[in-house]
């Protein structure tokens, strides 16, 4: 029988409300970080297929998520496209060259740099009870190229959003070839053992809304409707943080299976605006998970209480923080666990 997140994925209510957190496995966790430690690098222990795969059950372990999602990085994608990546102590991750002063072309495609996550993916099944639905997941094209262009992250995507505009030939080219990979990847994941997968646009609200259309909702369409070609039954969760009103058009015209929210989003007015039965995801602000007490219970309530007559998987409206305490997560888990509508 398939667990309760991946039938609330596919369209079923059922009785209880399913949960997961994003980024459940990390720093907030002692076992996390004492792994870390042992193994040096965050690179080096995405590619350790062991180590990752036990990064990604040390949450199911101790809180019995109703989802294990892979501990991966959306930047494996350019990693495999050729760029240099580096995780830099303090600094975030830097990718090499920048495409804003060098050619896509100039990249030589290192494909075999996908396969070890797919062999974490598989051994992570393995590991998985049927309750517990895999997630895989891949960052969208517009927030994969921001840090292919800049060569980090910005807090404005400057650099990426004047290239759009300067250039939007060669910049379409660069978009066209993380979802032509995206889809191979999201696609090699699914046959490893994924049974759902989300699709996060971390920076998506800092586009226009005709650059949205043509950077955030068209790429997006297009890997979603290569990958339920190939997989019907998949449920593919699309995330676009900081969409806002733009919200139900990349839910009506990507295709996406699941609306994942993030925490600017009224849960009132996602209920009333977004297409009839469609599962959403979210959307707890992560700082009210770190400040716990009454003013948690309370954020979850008004959740709950919007999402009761559509499928809805409880989860925050972004990741959790690496500060957390771990009884606020036991907190959550126990009210979500025995709320009632």
């Amino acid at each position: 029988m398939p667990g309760i997140l991946l039938e609330t994925l596919r369209g079923k209510r059922a009785d209880k409300v399913p949960l997961w957190l994003m980024r459940q496995a990390g720093r907030y966790l002692p076992e996390y970080r004492a792994l870390r430690a042992d193994k040096g690098g965050f690179l080096e222990l995405v590619y350790d297929c062991d180590a990752a795969t036990e990064v990604t059950l040390q949450p199911i372990r101790r809180f019995g998520f109703d989802g294990a999602i892979l501990f991966s990085d959306i930047l494996i994608i350019p990693y495999a496209m050729g760029q240099n990546l580096e995780f830099l102590a303090g600094e975030g991750p830097k990718l090499s060259p920048k495409l804003v002063d060098h050619a896509l072309s100039s990249l030589e495609a290192v494909p075999q740099r996908l396969s070890p996550i797919y062999d974490t993916v598989a051994k992570v099944k393995a590991g998985l009870g049927l309750e517990t639905t895999l997630l895989g997941f891949a960052g969208s094209p517009w927030t994969v190229a921001t840090y292919m262009v800049a060569g980090e992250g910005s807090r404005d995507q400057h650099d990426t959003r004047a290239m759009a505009y300067r250039d939007s030939g060669a910049f379409g080219a660069i978009i066209d070839a993380i979802a032509n990979l995206t889809i191979e990847y999201l696609a090699g994941q699914v046959e490893a053992g994924a049974e759902a997968v989300q699709l996060f646009d971390s920076w998506s609200g800092s586009l226009s809304p005709t650059e949205f259309e043509r950077w955030v909702i068209a790429p997006n369409a297009k890997i979603v409707a290569a990958l339920q070609t190939r997989f019907p039954d998949l449920p593919v969760i699309g995330f676009p943080k900081g969409a806002g009103e733009k919200l139900p058009a990349y839910m009506r015209e990507t295709g996406v299976s699941a609306a994942g929210l993030d925490e600017t989003i009224d849960p009132v007015w996602a209920a009333k605006e977004l297409p009839a039965n469609l599962p959403v995801q979210g959307n707890l602000d992560p700082l009210l998970l770190l400040a716990g007490g009454k003013a948690l219970e309370s954020g979850a309530r008004r959740i709950l209480e919007a999402f009761v007559d559509r499928p809805h998987v409880f989860n925050l409206g972004h990741g959790i923080g690496q500060f957390t305490p771990i009884e606020h997560v036991e907190n959550l888990v126990e009210f979500v666990r025995n709320w009632k509508s």
